[in-house]
């Protein structure tokens, strides 16, 4: 299968407890299939500038906003391959573009060397290059990890449902190969679901929300973890009403091209 380095869907969100998920999990197994991986851990290792512009940018709730991680599926070794992603997010839209690096090519540019690039994806390689330009000191600021499970509907593959698990966070030893241990971001928040799609739900999907109550609910891995964890000491939200400081640090010079 050809991997896919650009998706654009909407993404919404529903927080489950232990005893909901158990159920409704057993239910979407009557309409989905459980993905090759079955429960596996993702490592996100999110990149900022010192006082975390990006993600107070993005706490604003813009029309255009953006965040670049380094994800790997399971703890890598320096022959694995990882991921360097852009998310941007427009008018609700969420669209995310990837090249696929080994994590050697990657310690080698976090140690002063070349931006890894993906010989087959060129425009990705530009856009990636033109975020870090628009950013002072972009760097690893916090490492965010969880257990998944991904399930996918054979009717509409654009259509997927994750449930992720056991969020973690941990803001040292930010280094993909020293495992997935951290603290928990949100004890209270045991399942969160994430349901992707680019149209409307299947109507047996809906029904399933309504037979269990569930509510689209706001949670952004990386924003809680900075509200939560990381935000001492950093400048606060409404230092980016500021006109001055909104046009020295946060107005793009332009947008990238999508295509």
């Amino acid at each position: 299968m050809k991997l896919k380095k650009a998706f654009e869907r909407k993404e919404t969100k529903y927080q489950l407890t232990e005893a909901t998920f158990a159920k409704f999990k057993q239910e979407l197994a009557f309409y989905m299939t459980l993905d090759e991986f079955g429960l596996h851990t993702i490592l996100s290792l999110y990149f900022d500038t010192p006082d975390y512009r990006m993600i107070q940018a993005s706490m604003e709730k813009p029309r255009y906003k953006e965040k670049f991680r380094v994800r790997s599926y399971g703890v890598p070794k320096a022959s694995s391959t990882i991921f360097l992603e852009s998310k941007k997010k427009i008018n609700g839209i969420v669209y995310k573009r990837r090249i696929p690096v080994s994590y050697t090519d990657y310690e080698l540019w976090q140690q002063g060397g070349a931006f890894p690039e993906s010989p087959d994806a060129p425009q990705i390689n530009r856009e990636l290059q033109w975020l870090f330009a628009q950013y002072d000191r972009l760097a690893p600021r916090v490492l965010i990890a969880y257990d998944r499970m991904s399930y996918f509907y054979e009717e509409d593959l654009d259509f997927r449902v994750t449930f992720d698990q056991r969020i973690r966070y941990r803001k040292e030893e930010l280094d993909l190969t020293r495992g997935s241990q951290g603290s928990l971001v949100a004890p209270e928040v045991p399942v969160l679901m994430e349901v992707k799609a680019m149209g409307a739900y299947p109507l047996w999907f809906s029904q399933l929300l309504t037979k269990y109550g569930l509510h689209k609910a706001s949670f952004s891995k990386y924003a809680l973890t900075y509200r939560r964890h990381l935000a001492e000491n950093v400048a606060p939200v409404d230092r980016l009403r500021q006109p001055e400081y909104l046009k020295e640090h946060l107005v793009p010079r332009a947008l990238p091209i999508f295509s």
